[in-house]
């Protein structure tokens, strides 16, 4: 451990205490798996803590930590994606920011989002759940805001398609 190890520790661990749910429910939704969501914050808190004591530089450790969760789960191929089964499960309490607070509300916005091709999840998690801008999705995800916008507005369509974006007035807005 070089020099000043400790101190840096000490600060990782803080940030991934404050951090922690919020980075869990961002891969949750982006998985629909909650085993899966904890390995993947696991693989990305590990890559964070790599660079941590060169992250100085850095303007928020959370939105840096959480491009690396969307890039990993944009990348990661331990599993074998296209026999995909997502089961919502209730298992992670909602926390003051959960736009679907109840059980059952929480259950059918994982059913709705295991609907979704992989890079339209990820724009809906960031733009509607995490409440980010287009400009804020583009960045994250590495492409241009009108690819964001494409394909937020292809999600919504195949999500009102099949019936699932009823009580959800946050997706009404539009996605420019």
């Amino acid at each position: 451990m070089r020099q000043g190890g400790s101190a840096r520790d000490s600060e990782f661990a803080e940030f991934v205490t404050a951090s922690h749910v919020s980075l869990l429910r961002t891969a949750r939704l982006l998985t629909g798996d909650p085993h899966t969501a904890e390995d993947l914050v696991q693989a990305a808190l590990i890559r964070v803590y790599t660079h941590w004591g060169r992250s100085a530089g850095w303007e928020s450790p959370q939105a840096y930590t959480r491009k690396v969760v969307v890039n990993l789960y944009a990348t990661w191929r331990r599993r074998r994606w296209h026999t995909e089964v997502v089961r919502p499960e209730g298992d992670i309490a909602p926390d003051s920011h959960d736009m679907a607070g109840s059980a059952e509300a929480r259950l059918e916005l994982g059913r709705a989002l295991a609907c979704l091709p992989r890079a339209q999840r990820a724009a809906v998690v960031l733009r509607f759940y995490e409440d980010l801008s287009v400009e804020q999705t583009a960045e994250l995800l590495g492409c241009s805001p009108g690819t964001v916008k494409s394909r937020t507005n292809r999600a919504l369509e195949r999500l009102r398609a099949a019936g699932v974006l009823a009580g959800y007035a946050g997706t009404e807005r539009s996605a420019r």
